[in-house]
């Protein structure tokens, strides 16, 4: 059996601490005797989130069980921390099988020491925080999570879902994570190299409802018709009045918009399917192959073979590379890509 260990303190972010326990609890019903989840404060007293709910913890820190899997939640707790807390980190950090922060318990792993000369991140907004405060530690903002050894960090809040549901699979397979995710509602599994920005957190939400409308439609049907004439129709809108209020509204040009979440879903086809390159690129709406590659030429520098290659390894590289482990080229902050593989080219971060 795996103790998780959850961490507790005032002012933590709820979803840090609620999203990665009910992936542990779900696996739990589904392979009885798999986790035992266990939370701790200092005093052992009801902590605060930030959102305003109490959360009563099942010990003391100094009374708590020796964790297979010790995970730390951020929240604005974690900007001036406890030094206790850290302390307490500092001293049984290193004793846990594995050390997990969701979004800026990061923080609280560096300032007690267990990220120096690691690769970690955050949530977006104190990844240059993190890096500014700590040197010594090599911050990637870009991926949703990151895994060196037994440290994974993640960025935020949702993304430690995510990286929850990659820890279950390791351990338990597939089925099981794919059977909590399911139960969830959420997609198994956002990779880890994914970035922290998808193409619909990049640009605004429009104002108006017809524009919203089209933005969905673009996300649900990238291989249909999506020209300016076309989405226009859609819009009820001339084709000139749509592409100005379009990019008034969303911070981007529709073709832009359209760009980046067909590159977007061909990319999510290559690293969690076993489809062909001509058909990915038909169901992504690049119609063949070459357009397909030139756009991934052209945004992240490696094209489509070299890209699955990468992120979506055979069953025997798998079993030589660490699950979790890799450089991403991808969104909100590690999977198949080795550490001794070169990056690839840094498209923008919204990309």
């Amino acid at each position: 059996m795996r103790t998780v260990l959850v961490v507790l303190f005032d002012d933590v972010q709820s979803l840090d601490i609620t999203g990665p326990v009910e992936v542990f609890a779900g696996a739990e019903k589904q392979a009885p005797g798999a986790y035992r989840i266990r939370t701790a404060s200092l005093d052992g007293g009801p902590v605060r989130t930030s959102s305003g709910l109490n959360v009563v913890p099942d010990s003391t820190l100094a009374a708590a069980p020796a964790p297979h899997t010790l995970l730390v939640p951020g929240g604005p707790g974690t900007r001036a921390p406890d030094p206790r807390v850290t302390d307490w980190l500092r001293a049984h950090g290193p004793r846990a099988e594995r050390l997990v922060s969701v979004c800026t318990g990061a923080i609280l792993l560096a300032e007690a020491g267990l990220l120096d000369g690691r690769r970690a991140t955050t949530h977006w907004a104190y990844c240059a925080k993190l890096a500014r405060d700590h040197p010594t530690i090599e911050v990637d903002p870009d991926p949703i999570y990151v895994r060196d050894g037994p440290v994974s960090t993640s960025a935020g809040v949702t993304s430690g879902i995510d990286l929850a549901l990659a820890l279950v699979e390791e351990d338990l397979g597939r089925d099981t994570a794919l059977t909590i995710a399911r139960h969830l509602v959420v997609f198994l599994r956002r990779p880890g190299n994914q970035t922290q920005f998808s193409a619909q957190l990049a640009a605004q939400t429009a104002r108006r409802e017809p524009l919203r409308e089209v933005q969905q439609w673009i996300t649900e049907h990238p291989d249909d018709d999506l020209s300016i004439d076309s989405l226009a129709t859609r819009a009820r809108l001339s084709p000139r009045h749509f592409a100005r209020a379009f990019q008034a509204e969303t911070g981007m040009t529709p073709g832009r918009y359209v760009d980046r979440v067909r590159l977007e879903h061909a990319r999510r086809l290559l690293e969690d399917t076993g489809d062909g390159v001509e058909e990915i690129s038909r169901a992504s709406g690049y119609g063949t192959p070459e357009s397909m590659r030139r756009a991934f030429l052209k945004s992240l520098g490696a094209a489509p073979a070299e890209y699955r290659r990468r992120f979506h390894p055979s069953p025997a590289q798998r079993a030589r590379t660490a699950p979790l482990q890799g450089r991403g080229a991808e969104s909100i902050c590690g999977s198949a890509a080795g550490r001794d593989q070169p990056p690839l080219t840094r498209s923008e971060r919204t990309t």
